[in-house]
């Protein structure tokens, strides 16, 4: 319904299910790019393009994998499923509506997000928030006549900027993040007092913290006075815009911190499949910004990691790129982990 494309393999009684988003982000500003990005280039075996590392380099390998896990008799007993989703703006709603709505629940998820050929186990949640402050319009030749909803909301913006070292913290998701990331203002004009600014905060949680706890922080920043008068809100944003095919599936904008054990079979067979094909060994990481894995884990409770090719930190870059040694390389994770889950 929601417009995703869904592969499906076998009919085992396990099921088994890689994730990609096959969708991306913009460009941003063209003149910043040394390449088209909707061309791309291949440059000393790395390929440049947006979506290459986030997240389409895991899209081909994932496919190819499952096919040959098939021919070789690796997805005995499995039912496996390819999920190319959509709507990557909103983390985790994909595979909401494919558990919920298309009625599709797996056993054990694999997130093909970049993580340099390493197996990852989590990562922090978070929590979007708006600001809302109210004032009265007014001409600035005028302005005492007015009540300009900036000025009522800098004290949070301030307060905002000097509260991450009151955040929480945990030895592997590491320690919570809070960003005002964008702000819109509603005037008549640029020669009037502002009656409207809205402010969007960006909260990372990490294990410990609560989507009320965090908006509370927020909400302790504001005048109580104003709050009080409603003047100033501080809620949870929601999400229920329709997808490409007019599809809504409503759903609050916070994603919780997760993270699976080390032990667990699941991230186990991982770890062995990355020893197997000749991979660097690392302990199971995590990924600094968030995934699916929100959904799969965070809320599911589906067994879950992450492998794919690429680095996160070209994500969303104008450097968005993976090498192609590594998209080949991950085929061979893909097809044999069925083989290792125990």
């Amino acid at each position: 319904s929601m417009g995703n494309t869904v592969g499906r393999i076998g009919n085992g009684p396990r099921i088994l299910l890689y994730d990609s988003h096959i969708d991306t982000v913009g460009i941003g500003n063209p003149e910043e790019w040394d390449w088209d990005p909707f061309i791309g280039k291949v440059e000393k075996g790395r390929f440049y393009a947006r979506g290459a590392c986030d997240e389409k380099g895991s899209t081909p390998p994932m496919i190819y994998g499952l096919a040959i896990a098939k021919q070789l008799g690796l997805l005995d007993g499995w039912t496996a499923y390819y999920f190319g989703n959509m709507e990557e703006w909103c983390d985790g709603i994909a595979p909401h509506a494919l558990v919920e709505h298309e009625g599709i629940r797996p056993d054990f998820v694999v997130i093909g997000e970049p993580t340099k050929m390493q197996v990852y186990r989590g990562h922090k949640g978070r929590v979007e928030i708006e600001v809302i402050s109210r004032g009265r319009s007014a001409h600035a030749a005028s302005n005492h006549l007015g009540d300009n909803a900036i000025y009522k909301v800098l004290p949070l913006i301030e307060g905002v900027s000097k509260l991450e070292p009151e955040l929480g913290d945990d030895p592997f998701l590491g320690h919570g993040k809070i960003t005002v990331s964008d702000m819109s203002i509603s005037t008549p004009s640029i020669n009037a007092v502002p009656d409207l600014a809205k402010v969007y905060i960006d909260r990372r949680v990490t294990f410990g913290e609560t989507a009320e706890g965090a908006i509370a922080q927020v909400r302790a920043l504001a005048s109580q006075e104003l709050l009080d008068k409603g003047d100033i809100t501080v809620e949870m944003m929601k999400y229920a815009d329709p997808s490409y095919t007019g599809f809504v599936f409503p759903v609050d904008k916070y994603f919780p911190a997760w993270a699976m054990d080390e032990s667990h079979p699941l991230v186990q067979a991982g770890l062995e499949a990355t020893q197997i094909i000749g991979l660097p060994q690392h302990p199971a990481g995590k990924w600094n910004f968030s995934t699916n894995g929100i959904y799969w884990m965070g809320k599911a409770g589906i067994p879950s990691i992450g492998f794919g090719p690429g680095e996160e930190e070209t994500a969303h870059t104008t450097q968005d790129s993976v090498l192609l040694a590594d998209v080949i390389k991950a085929t061979e994770f893909y097809a044999i982990l069925p083989a290792l889950i125990r």
